[in-house]
């Protein structure tokens, strides 16, 4: 990328607020690997598809993409595709001309025009219409679309970029989303961590939302004490980054650090109670015994995901030895290398054909 470009590009990501680069990807294995396959698809103009857990930042990427990208200057439109009622879909995407139906008096260009030679956002594109499903694969094919009530087809440029959050190949065993459409929008697929994989990347998160919360809600911040960033980083974080954000947001305003354990403790109580037989027969020994042996398990994994699976660290930072973190890594049939470094952001650059 040129002088020229680069400076394009910031200019594009300042005015849509986008996070630094250490905030949306952080420093490990999973988010390089999302980085790097952003970065790609922002030198080609093809369809994205973006898959992860509801809070992981699937708009901020479709974001950066499209500010990364030679139609960055170009508009970035968003449809919340389960906000809108299908009945009202349709004009919303493709538009109506003048007297296309009961009260429209004037001709509307659709958010696919406003898009042009820019980024068009679908967000949780599993819950189209089919018949709306449909129209969207003629526009992927050819860049053809007709407005409602028009007799002829328009020509637009652009990126489309879609997200969910659902499995679409379940979604097409059940007949509920097109197979051919899937095959149209899955030509570059990215695959976004939960928060959990990113618990090393936790302080990076948390100190830009003190900031950006603080100016915000025009209040003054303190830092976290790492006793509250500890606990942050034990936690599951079922809501990824945006559960993340509420928690955070909730401090800045009570400014009280209690706030935050009150908001986490439930999910923190409940994943140290194991499992208790609901035949009323307990073995006080037993139930104790298998709940440490949870808890140590965690323990270990969460370690390792902060020490970015740096087993050496890891064993001094639980003050036991090498040989002992290993043999009941083994025990507890962890693998001895972290999932973020085996299994990178998916990448298919396969092209279908047409039809």
């Amino acid at each position: 990328m040129g002088c020229a470009s680069r400076s394009a590009a910031l200019f594009s990501a300042l005015r849509v607020g986008l996070p630094p680069d250490e905030v949306i990807f952080g420093s490990g294995p999973a988010g390089e690997a999302v980085r790097l396959s952003a970065e790609m698809a922002a030198t080609v103009h093809v369809p994205v598809l973006i898959q992860g857990q509801s809070g992981t930042g699937k708009e901020i990427l479709a974001k950066y993409i499209h500010c990364r990208s030679s139609w960055g200057d170009g508009a970035f439109v968003k449809v919340n595709c389960p906000a809108i009622p299908g009945t009202l879909l349709e004009s919303e995407l493709f538009g109506y001309q003048r007297g296309a139906f009961t009260g429209a008096y004037s001709s509307k260009p659709g958010r696919v025009e406003l898009a042009h030679r820019g980024t068009l956002f679908l967000d949780e594109i599993a819950e189209l219409d089919p018949a709306i499903q449909a129209k969207l694969l003629q526009l992927l094919q050819d860049g053809q679309f007709c407005r409602i009530g028009a007799q002829e087809d328009r020509q637009v440029e652009v990126r489309v970029v879609c997200a969910t959050n659902r499995q679409l190949e379940k979604e097409i065993k059940a007949g509920t989303f097109r197979q051919d459409l899937f095959y149209r929008i899955n030509v570059l697929t990215i695959e976004l961590p939960p928060l959990q994989q990113r618990r090393c990347d936790i302080p990076v998160l948390v100190n830009f939302m003190l900031e950006r919360q603080g100016k915000t809600l025009d209040r003054p911040v303190r830092p976290l004490s790492d006793q509250s960033l500890r606990f942050l980083q034990m936690y599951d974080w079922p809501g990824n980054i945006r559960e993340l954000e509420t928690v955070i947001k909730r401090y800045v305003i009570s400014g009280n650090e209690a706030v935050i354990h009150k908001s986490l403790e439930n999910g923190h109580r409940d994943e140290q109670i194991a499992e208790i037989p609901l035949d009323g027969q307990i073995n006080l020994k037993h139930v104790t015994r298998q709940a440490v042996k949870q808890l140590e398990e965690k323990l270990i994994l969460r370690t390792l995901e902060l020490h970015r699976w740096n087993r050496r660290v890891t064993a001094r930072a639980l003050g036991i030895s090498y040989a002992a973190l290993l043999y009941k890594m083994r025990a507890a049939g962890v693998p001895p290398r972290g999932p973020g470094r085996q299994k990178r952001a998916v990448i298919s650059t396969t092209e279908f054909g047409s039809g």
